[in-house]
């Protein structure tokens, strides 16, 4: 097994750290884009007519995305496996709004752990009938930074204001982790993180679940930059972001979200200076245009473009797409990178060199 470097070895996941050594890894795209293009009702959302489960819950849930593992669980397996088909070595859950705390907006908090684990089944599921010798495929559960912020206050007239605490955050995160794991996840992806305390809170519910179950999977860590500052929302620049949480032993570290590719290099270009884990990047199909079809204007030509940039300059490790981005993106974007080395991030032994 290969070892995370900390206390124990991983029980999933184990080819990773070496696949990463050997080639560029594929992640997927964006779950969102690819629902929208269902143009699905309330009614939808709910399931009807064939289930009934959620008929008479109060209020509109049409925007739950996460709720569909349970009532539209089909198109979500056919959003993996295109995205599969398309090259991805690795596959999200999908569950970046599966906590308690983000599903209190649909009133759904209580269904939160069951999102997950019927979410990893799935996940789990597309990536065993993709899966071959030569190219093993990974269930990644998603784990997104919830709507609240535990480090900025929502009250402009209150600085000291919050609207959610670390510990409401761990709690809800570690019910999060329980149900992705129990469904099967290879590893876990702490991913658009725009305030490093929520992210922590996250991580800390991780190391607690791993310490007490002796159980450990790789874990990957990615932050979204929110303008040409170079900060995270929290007001962290890249590097204090990468020095922050980097006795975490990421499995990979790295960007997503946010900024296109063209305006997300010079971070990317940091964090390959500064890191010694794999390096991550899947941005956004450029900048949002709600005229689009995507709500993004980038083809599949232009961001695979951009990603190679980064791949044939040794900066990356692994590269996928987040928002505006297609199972056509992820085929450009793999078929670019294919023919690139991965970026090296580990100290070579004496018989790795000789």
């Amino acid at each position: 097994m290969q070892s995370n470097g900390i206390s124990q070895p991983y029980t999933r996941g184990q080819a990773l750290p070496e696949l990463l050594k050997q080639r560029i890894l594929i992640l997927d795209g964006a779950m969102g884009t690819m629902i929208q293009q269902y143009k699905l009702t309330e009614s939808d959302y709910r399931g009807l007519p064939g289930n009934t489960r959620f008929a008479d819950h109060p209020g509109d849930i049409k925007g739950n995305n996460e709720l569909l593992v349970l009532t539209q669980p089909q198109i979500i397996s056919k959003i993996h496996e295109q995205y599969l088909d398309a090259g991805a070595d690795l596959i999200e859950t999908n569950t970046f709004g599966a906590t308690s705390v983000a599903q209190e907006d649909y009133k759904m908090a209580g269904l939160a752990r069951e999102m997950n684990e019927v979410s990893a089944k799935l996940a789990r599921a597309a990536c065993e009938k993709y899966s071959t010798p030569d190219k093993p495929r990974f269930a990644a559960g998603a784990i997104g930074p919830t709507p609240k912020t535990a480090s900025i206050s929502p009250d402009v007239n209150d600085p000291g204001a919050r609207n959610v605490s670390f510990d409401t955050l761990r709690a809800s995160y570690r019910e999060q982790i329980e149900g992705l794991f129990a469904g099967g996840v290879d590893l876990f992806l702490v991913e658009t993180i725009f305030d490093t305390l929520n992210a922590k809170a996250a991580l800390f519910a991780l190391d607690e679940f791993f310490e007490e179950t002796g159980e450990r999977l790789p874990v990957m860590i990615s932050g979204t930059v929110t303008d040409a500052s170079g900060r995270i929302l929290s007001g962290q620049t890249v590097e204090a972001f990468w020095n922050s949480l980097r006795h975490i032993k990421p499995l990979t570290f790295g960007l997503n979200c946010a900024l296109g590719a063209a305006l997300m290099r010079p971070y990317i270009a940091e964090l390959a200076r500064i890191c010694d884990a794999a390096v991550s990047c899947y941005p956004n199909a450029g900048l949002p245009n709600p005229m689009s079809d995507t709500g993004f204007d980038e083809t599949p030509e232009i961001t695979s473009s951009l990603v190679d940039g980064f791949a044939k300059d040794g900066l990356v490790n692994l590269v996928g797409g987040c928002c505006g981005t297609t199972p056509d993106h992820i085929r450009a974007i793999a078929n670019a990178v294919a023919k690139r080395k991965p970026r090296v991030f580990y100290k070579e032994s004496a018989e790795e060199s000789a």
